[in-house]
């Protein structure tokens, strides 16, 4: 294996015993699918251990038997409050499970990754033969549990907040990092980074029971030539169309079964899936009722209201619930539901089968499909969204990351489908809707706890927001439509009077180069909406701030009382000078952990023990995990104001008064320690929500420094210094932002004299005794500190 075992034991230079002696112990997790060896590995390393280890398992948390991942997380502190290292071992299969022990690291431990990612029929020969094991997974069953989990892998990387990933791609590595961490010491450390990675040219292991499945073979485009769909894709099984009920299916089909067409007796009742094609079509899942465990019987209401009240505003549309079970409860109790109501079969059915494979399987052509999405926008987690992340490849992941970075619960996002996607060329799929609904299961993020009051209304937020998307997206459509056709769209405007209308399946062709979302940005002063010249656009109150602009139309909005933070922001690329590319408007939703800059800045009088100076304009207040001697930020009042891609030419005076506030504090700690030099800026992509000034001391001495992304948010043009953000908007009235994630995973260098550094604990080490100075470009106003201290640069006038 490419790995260095070399166990730091040497005694601590000046400059690294402080970081030695921060560390409370090692947290190292357990990456890999059942069958890879987790448990044995904690075992082996534990038995022959020279530091004190203690092994969570979920499987035997709860006194011997199955517990919770609090449990986890409250044994695992426990455990590094004494003096003793932790070995997380639960599968931890994609970065939505790791999260949560990853931050054990804000305790001063170190946090570690040991892959196993083994090959997948060592993993399921070893799962079936097994016995007596801790979470009873053995036989036949422990096959599909570990076929699925590895279709959703997603190997962890430094930038989650590891500060160390070893990968085990073999039995031989497995023993090689078992003696590397029984050889460690109650006070050894192991050198950072990433060690016996595959290379990026290695083939993705597929699922270990592809040998049940029957590979279709490359379907073809309209030249006739074989498609090649995204890296990532594996091949489901096949199914076929059939017919139950009155719900159209697709059965699965067995390999040993015979090759025998089913008889379909219910033409008539499907005779609309086929003869429909030019009808704009959403496909989409009942959302928050599987992992999420919402009421089904609620969800089915709520399903088929939000249904009701918009096809009473449209007419040549269609909307499809889809399940894979032809005994779905929600399948059933919607289709009754739905009949009481009187609602059109022809414009509102079930469909048993899976979403990604409607048209290939089961004849009926879909060009939205919503998915039910995790609060990050990204692949995993089973269900739905594996499958639609898996069947559009990875050019749907990189699409979303253009229209989104993560989504709060009652809220939607459109994302344009590529045209190189396998789910486009295949499906016709020319976009997916991820919509994410209210959580009441536990073990998930922003769990209700059960109540049904706030998690009906946050459904009824998802539906509404879905439909609401879905409308503006073929609205949009027949817009770009007419104008490529000189002879227009004759009733275009009658589909949003319940007439008939046009429609072309590929006239949304250049919807992403057009500009999908054509709202613009909103005025936030004094709480009143802005008002546009278009009557396509409506402002909507914002529960939290300010107001939005939404393309769907006032009667859909006001329906379906669709509230402004489900309505996507604009994607807007503002130009200067000759085609240069500057701030690139995204819509940006914000998780509950986000939000604590914008609470404390909303309302600082209920925040009094942090806020060091208040304002109309801005509060001060220390950073929570400071990444120098001094850091504190200067946070903007303003409501709506979230980061830099929301500053205008109106904010510049907002933005100097923050500007003078930094600076005065900076002075005030200069006159407390006249050695330490400050720097003012903002960070291009923040984390956190509500514009903030970082005011930072350049020593970087801090336990809360840990990373590539800590260091190189501060020390790369990730960094916008503030006199350079004030003088972009005084010239051009928008901002640069350089939200290019690859500088953010750039190598270590120091910040004075730009040598590289293998990891964060030498870097640092460095930085304490290196006599460099600042660089020059630093000096033109960049840089705050003493007159006396001289030596670092040329005094500068900030206020």
């Amino acid at each position: 294996m490419d790995c260095d075992p070399n166990i730091h034991q040497s005694p601590p230079r000046q400059g690294e015993e402080v970081l030695d002696q921060g560390k409370m112990g090692l947290v190292v997790i357990l990456v890999g699918a059942p069958g890879s060896g987790k448990s044995t590995f904690c075992n082996d390393v534990m038995v022959a251990a020279r530091r004190p280890w203690v092994r969570v398992c979920q499987d035997t948390i709860g006194n011997g038997k199955q517990g919770t991942k609090l449990q986890c997380q409250m044994s695992a502190t426990a455990a590094l409050k004494d003096g003793k290292s932790v070995f997380i071992d639960r599968c931890n299969i994609d970065q939505e499970q790791r999260v949560d022990f990853v931050k054990l690291s804000e305790t001063g431990a170190d946090v570690h990754a040991v892959v196993l990612d083994l090959p997948a029929k060592l993993c399921i020969s070893r799962s079936v033969k097994r016995s007596g094991h801790e979470g009873k997974l053995q036989g036949g069953r422990a096959a599909v549990v570990v076929n699925r989990m590895l279709q959703k892998k997603e190997l962890p990387k430094l930038c989650e907040g590891f500060s160390r990933i070893t990968f085990c791609q073999n039995e031989s590595d497995v023993k090689d990092a078992v003696k590397t961490y029984s050889a460690l010491g109650p006070s050894d450390t192991l050198p950072a980074g990433v060690f016996g990675e595959k290379s990026k040219e290695s083939k993705v292991q597929l699922g270990i029971m592809k040998f049940l499945k029957k590979v279709e073979k490359p379907d073809k485009d309209d030249s006739g030539k074989d498609i090649i769909p995204d890296e990532h894709v594996t091949h489901d099984i096949i199914p076929r169309p059939a017919s139950v009920g009155n719900t159209c299916t697709m059965e699965l089909e067995n390999k040993n079964e015979d090759d025998v067409s089913m008889n379909d007796n219910s033409s008539s009742q499907r005779s609309f899936i086929g003869d429909n094609h030019g009808v704009p079509t959403l496909a989409f899942p009942s959302i928050s009722t599987a992992d999420f465990q919402f009421d089904i019987e609620k969800a089915s209401d709520i399903i088929v209201d939000s249904v009701s009240d918009f096809l009473k505003r449209f007419n040549n549309v269609r909307l499809v619930l889809v399940d894979l079970s032809v005994k779905s409860k929600i399948l059933s109790l919607v289709r009754e539901k739905s009949t009481k109501k009187h609602i059109d079969s022809s414009k509102f059915f079930t469909f048993v089968g899976d979403i990604t494979q409607l048209y290939t399987r089961g004849k009926l052509k879909c060009n939205v499909i919503a998915n039910a999405a995790n609060w990050r926008l990204r692949p995993g987690g089973g269900g739905v969204n594996a499958a639609i992340f898996k069947a559009a490849g990875k050019s749907l992941e990189n699409a979303t990351k253009e229209c989104a970075e993560t989504l709060s619960p009652g809220n939607s996002v459109v994302v344009p489908l590529p045209s190189n996607s396998p789910l486009h060329l295949r499906e016709g799929v020319t976009h997916v809707i991820h919509v994410l609904g209210p959580n009441m299961n536990p073990q998930r993020p922003n769990c209700l706890n059960n109540d049904y009051i706030e998690g009906c209304k946050v459904l009824c937020n998802a539906y509404s927001s879905l439909f609401a998307n879905f409308a503006s997206i073929f609205k949009d459509q027949i817009r770009n439509e007419s104008k490529r056709n000189s002879s227009g769209i004759s009733d275009s405007h009658n589909l949003f009077e319940g007439t008939t209308s046009t429609y072309s399946h590929d006239s949304d062709q250049k919807i992403k180069q057009e500009g999908h979302y054509n709202s613009e940005k909103n005025k936030k002063y004094k709480g009143f909406p802005y008002s546009h010249a278009s009557k396509d656009k409506v402002s909507i109150p914002h529960e939290d701030h300010g107001y939005v602009q939404s393309e769907a139309p006032s009667d859909v909005l006001a329906s379906n009382k669709i509230s402004s933070n489900s309505m996507s922001r604009a994607i807007v690329d503002c130009k200067i000078g000759n085609n240069k590319r500057s701030a690139e408007v995204r819509k940006r939703t914000w998780g509950a952990w986000a939000q604590a800059l914008h609470d404390i800045a909303l309302n600082p009088e209920k925040h009094k023990d942090v806020v060091m100076e208040m304002s109309d304009a801005f509060v001060v207040l220390n950073d929570m995990y400071p990444k120098a001697k001094k850091h504190i930020l200067v946070v903007s009042r303003l409501q709506g104001f979230d980061c830099l891609a929301d500053v205008q030419q109106e904010h510049l005076s907002l933005l100097k008064k923050m500007h003078s506030a930094g600076a005065k504090w900076a002075d005030r700690f200069l006159r407390e320690d006249s050695s330490l030099i400050f720097r003012l800026g903002y960070h291009s992509v923040p984390s956190m929500r509500q514009l903030h000034l970082h005011v930072i001391s350049q020593d970087f001495d801090s336990t809360h420094l840990k990373n590539k992304k800590h260091w190189n948010s501060f020390n790369t043009s990730f960094f916008r210094d503030s006199t350079d953000v004030l003088e972009e908007i005084e010239k051009h009235g928008v901002v640069t932002v350089n939200d290019d994630e690859k500088l953010l995973t750039k190598e270590l260098r120091c910040h004075k004299c730009c040598s590289a550094h293998p990891n964060i604990p030498r870097l640092k080490s460095h930085i304490t005794n290196c006599k460099a100075p600042l660089p020059t470009h630093l000096h033109d106003g960049k840089l705050v500190y003493a007159p006396s201290n001289c030596a670092s640069g040329t005094s500068s006038n900030l206020s």
